[in-house]
């Protein structure tokens, strides 16, 4: 039994030299009837049977490249899809860093548009001899100045007529449960109880929500004055020293785009002190004038709510329908119906007059945008970040609409530029004499 595998090892072994043999010999047997055959003439090679078509080599018919078999459409489809995923995905990634500083942000921003406000003071004061020191800070003390005392003129004017206000409200719903009750609406005075039941539960149930939002006020109070000092110092530092900042600024841009963006960003700087200046003055005439009007129409804190106005109307649309929409509250609950329908008339005047002549003829072409663009991008601030992101959305849209057109401008206008330097060389230079024929001596050649 031990010999046995020995013995079937050799045989193996002689059974695959046979088989090798035979491989060879047929092979050369191939090898020979090939030659005979193409050393025979075609007359006397006999005739294939007719099955032998059948037993013919296959052909193999390569294959071809897999992205030539994707059809054009397909191919353009996924090229622009992953470069919009990158893009995507940067924004994404841009926005998660923003809002984690977003109180830096915030501030650098308004800092931005204080400082497009109080730059041309600051110009202004230095055509007039003053130091850039002096007048830097001389011009944004008085501006924090003014800023202040209106937060506390607004704040003081509320405190001294709270009382009064919480009286005249209360005389107010009365008038209007009353009202309600001799309207032909139908109201009876147990729906109006169950309302104000619901109310109360209402108020009742979210107790600690806002108890929640109280304590939290401290912290809001915290970052409030954080983001003061923050926009403070960055608009000094911006109205001293901006042309410089701005020139470190362009280092960061790699040199090929350097002269587009050089050129882009002082008109940007326009665009956006154009709409702040324009901003700003139109939306002191609003309050103004509707001051003036709710103040004849006896409605209380007539001057506080024109501060609202004024300032809520740095808020495109929005900002001047919760205004208007407050002041009639107001004149509604504390002096009836007439007095708030005279309220809402003065103040839709008011703004059709700074829609469609105040607007355009104080802010201009300059910095115009689409109203469906307005409404989108206020919309868009808002839900990313709260009425700050509504605040500086129209003039992030403005200066962008500027820069975008200026870079376009500028792109054309390079690309046209080798082409009249071309003509102008080939003008200048001639027509171009044909190369000397080597066949003539060169004697021809020079004569």
């Amino acid at each position: 039994m031990s010999r046995v595998p020995g013995w079937l090892g050799r045989v193996g072994t002689r059974l695959t030299d046979m088989g090798e043999r035979l491989d060879e010999r047929r092979a050369e047997v191939a090898r020979e009837e090939a030659e005979a055959d193409a050393a025979e003439p075609p007359a006397r090679r006999p005739k294939k049977p007719a099955g032998a078509a059948s037993r013919a080599p296959v052909v193999l018919v390569p294959r071809p490249d897999p992205a030539q078999a994707v059809p054009w459409g397909v191919r353009v489809a996924a090229e622009a899809g992953w470069r919009l995923l990158v893009l995507a995905g940067t924004v994404w990634v841009l926005m998660r860093v923003i809002s984690s500083v977003q109180l830096v942000v915030f501030a650098f921003v308004v800092a931005l548009l204080i400082t497009a406000l109080l730059q041309p003071t600051v110009a202004r004061l230095m055509r007039h001899g003053v130091p850039r020191g002096p007048a830097t800070a001389l011009t944004a003390i008085l501006g924090f100045v003014v800023i202040g005392l209106m937060g506390w003129f607004v704040t003081w004017q509320v405190m001294e007529n709270i009382d009064d206000l919480s009286d005249q409200i209360q005389s107010g719903i009365d008038d209007l449960r009353n009202w309600l009750l001799k309207s032909p609406f139908h109201v009876t005075d147990k729906q109006i109880n169950q309302i104000a039941k619901n109310l109360r539960e209402a108020v009742g149930a979210n107790t600690d929500q806002i108890t929640s939002a109280g304590l939290e006020g401290v912290q809001v109070v915290v970052e409030a004055l954080t983001g003061i000092l923050l926009t403070f110092f960055s608009t000094l530092f911006l109205l001293y020293d901006g042309r410089r900042i701005w020139a470190w600024t362009l280092k960061l841009v790699p040199a090929a785009a350097r002269p587009a963006v050089a050129g882009a960003g002082p008109r940007a700087w326009r665009t956006l002190t154009a709409y702040v200046r324009g901003t700003v003055l139109v939306a002191l005439i609003d309050a103004v004038f509707i001051g003036i009007g709710i103040y004849f129409l006896d409605v209380p804190m007539a001057v506080p709510l024109a501060v609202f106005i004024f300032l809520f109307s740095f808020i495109p649309l929005v900002g001047a329908v919760a205004s208007g929409a407050l002041a009639v509250l107001v004149a509604l609950v504390t002096q009836g119906v007439f007095t708030a329908v005279m309220t809402l008339a003065v103040v839709l005047a008011v703004q059709q007059i700074e829609g469609h002549i105040l607007q355009p003829f104080i802010l201009g072409r300059a910095v115009r945008v689409h109203p469906l663009a307005v409404v989108l991008t206020v919309a868009t601030g808002g839900m990313v970040a709260g009425i700050g992101g509504a605040v500086v959305a129209v003039p992030l849209v403005a200066v962008t609409n500027t820069v975008v057109s200026y870079l376009k401008a500028y792109a054309e206008e390079q690309s046209a530029q080798p082409e009249i330097e071309d003509e102008v060389v080939a003008d200048e230079e001639g027509p171009a004499e044909p190369p000397p024929d080597p066949e003539k001596p060169a004697s021809d050649s020079v004569k």
